[in-house]
C-alpha cells in the first residue's frame, strides 16, 4: 500500500510537471504596437515562470484593421487566441458581445479596488463596464502635437498654443522655405479610428461633446458643421494643408513627418519613439512636442487613447491568461513601453521616472495631457458611432459632401444609434 501511495504521488508530480511544460498562450497585438517590444516583456515573464511558453499573433496596422479580424475569430468563440490587445474604446464593445472573460472572479471586491487605484483614473474606469472590469490598461496615450524645431527657431516662432497661431506659423514656414514636399499641418482624415479624434477634437475644444454624463446625444448640427468646416478650411482656405488629406492615416503622417515632410502633426504618443530612433529618421533632434493648441476663448483639448488588455472568454488557459495579464498590465511592463516604445505609462509615478524621462523628456509635461484627455463616446454600438463621425468628415475632405450635408447626416446618423 505504501509502494502505491508513493508511486501515486510520483505519476501525480510527472502529471502536473509534463501539464506545466505544456502551457501555452497566444497573445494578440496590432501590427503597430511593436510585438518586438512585447517579445522582449514576454521572454522575461518565461523566464520567470519556465512551464508556460507565450506566442504573439500580429495582425492589422489599424485599431479598425485589427477589430475587423478580431471579429471573425471572437464570434466564431475560436480558443486559439487567450489575451488581446484591445483599443481603450472596446471594452464596451466586448462586454456586450461577451467576448471576454470577467476578471472579477480572480479578484476579490477589495483586490480590484486597490489595484486600479494604481492605474490613471481615467483607463480604471474605461475597464469597468456595467460595474464589471473587461480588461486591464497596459499603456495610455493621447493626442500631442508635434513640431520641426529647427523650422520654428529658424522663423523665431515659439511652439503655438492657438490654433491660429499654428495656421500663420505654418503658412510663414511654407513660403519661407518655398520646398513642395514640405506641409504645414498634418491630420487623420481617411476612414479610419484617427479620423473620429480628428472631427471631435475641435467640438470638445468649443466646450461641445457627443453625449452627456448620462449618455443621452446632445452634439448639435452647428458643432459638427464647424468641426467639419474647420478641417476642410486647412486645405481650401489656409492652403497649409494639401488636398489629399482624405486619403491620410495617422502612420501616413507619422512616416511622412519622419522623412521631413510636414511643420506639425497631430500624432499620439508612439510617434515620438519613430522619430528618435527608426534607421530611416530624417528629423532625429529636430522634433518639439506640445498639447493641442485651443481655439482663442477656448480650451486645450486632446483624443484620449490607450490600450488594455483583455482575456479571451473562449480561451481555454484563463487563470494563466489572468496571470500573464497582470504582469502586461504591472508598472515593471509599463516602463519597459515607455523607454523602447515611447507609449505613455498608466501608472503616474513612472512619469517621474528619471530611466523613463531619460528617453522621453517630454512625458515631463505630459502626464496633465493624458489626465485632461477626452475620451470618445462609450457606447455598445460604438463601431457604429464612429463609423458616423469619420465618413462624414473624409466624404467632406474629399469634397464629395458640403460640411452642412455631411453635419445633418451625422445628427441623424447618431440619434438612429442613440435614440431621439
Amino acid at each position: 500500500m505504501k509502494k502505491l501511495f508513493w508511486l501515486s504521488l510520483a505519476v501525480l508530480a510527472a502529471s502536473t510537471a509534463v501539464a506545466q511544460q505544456s502551457t501555452k498562450l497566444r497573445i494578440f497585438v496590432g501590427g503597430q504596437q511593436r510585438p518586438e517590444i512585447w517579445r522582449k516583456i514576454l521572454d522575461v515573464y518565461e523566464k520567470r515562470n519556465p512551464g508556460v511558453r507565450v506566442e504573439v499573433e500580429v495582425g492589422g496596422a489599424t485599431s479598425d484593421q485589427q477589430q475587423q479580424y478580431l471579429t471573425t475569430v471572437l464570434a466564431s468563440r475560436d480558443p486559439s487566441i487567450d489575451a488581446i490587445l484591445i483599443d481603450v474604446i472596446r471594452p464596451a464593445q466586448y462586454a456586450a458581445a461577451k467576448w471576454s472573460d470577467t476578471l472579477d472572479k480572480y479578484l476579490p471586491a477589495a483586490s480590484r479596488a486597490n489595484l486600479l487605484k494604481q492605474y490613471l483614473p481615467a483607463y480604471s474606469k474605461a475597464n469597468v463596464i456595467n460595474g464589471q472590469l473587461v480588461a486591464l490598461p497596459s499603456f495610455a496615450d493621447a493626442q500631442f502635437l508635434y513640431y520641426r524645431k529647427d523650422l520654428l527657431e529658424k522663423y523665431n516662432f515659439k511652439p503655438p498654443t492657438t490654433w491660429d497661431e499654428a495656421i500663420k506659423q505654418a503658412q510663414t514656414i511654407l513660403a519661407g522655405e518655398r520646398n513642395p514636399n514640405l506641409n504645414g499641418i498634418g491630420f487623420m482624415g481617411n476612414i479610419s479610428e484617427g479620423t473620429v479624434c480628428s472631427f471631435l477634437l475641435p467640438i470638445w475644444a468649443a466646450g461641445g461633446d457627443v453625449d452627456d454624463d448620462s449618455g443621452k446625444l446632445v452634439l448639435t448640427e452647428g458643432q459638427a458643421r464647424n468641426s467639419l468646416q474647420f478641417w476642410l478650411d486647412l486645405m481650401d482656405k489656409h492652403k497649409v494643408s494639401p488636398p489629399n488629406m482624405a486619403e491620410k492615416a495617422q502612420d501616413t503622417i507619422r512616416q511622412e513627418m519622419q522623412q521631413g515632410r510636414w511643420v506639425f502633426g497631430t500624432l499620439f504618443a508612439y510617434a515620438w519613439n519613430r522619430f528618435q530612433n527608426d534607421p530611416d529618421t530624417q528629423v532625429k533632434g529636430k522634433i518639439g512636442v506640445v498639447p493641442l493648441p485651443r481655439f482663442e476663448g477656448g480650451r486645450s483639448a486632446s483624443c484620449l487613447g490607450g490600450w488594455q488588455w483583455t482575456i479571451s472568454d473562449f480561451s481555454r488557459n484563463k487563470a494563466q491568461a489572468y496571470k500573464l495579464v497582470r504582469y502586461l498590465t504591472s508598472p515593471e511592463a509599463s516602463k519597459i513601453l515607455a523607454i523602447d516604445a515611447s507609449n505613455l505609462p498608466v501608472f503616474p509615478s513612472l512619469y517621474k521616472d528619471p530611466d523613463v524621462l531619460k528617453a522621453n523628456p517630454w512625458f515631463a509635461d505630459a502626464l496633465p495631457v493624458v489626465q485632461n484627455a477626452r475620451s470618445r463616446p462609450v457606447h455598445p454600438r460604438y463601431p457604429e458611432v464612429a463609423d458616423v463621425m469619420r465618413k462624414a468628415l473624409n466624404a467632406v475632405l474629399a469634397r464629395t459632401k458640403t460640411p452642412d450635408a455631411a453635419a445633418r447626416e451625422v445628427i441623424s446618423g447618431l440619434q438612429a444609434i442613440y435614440g431621439k
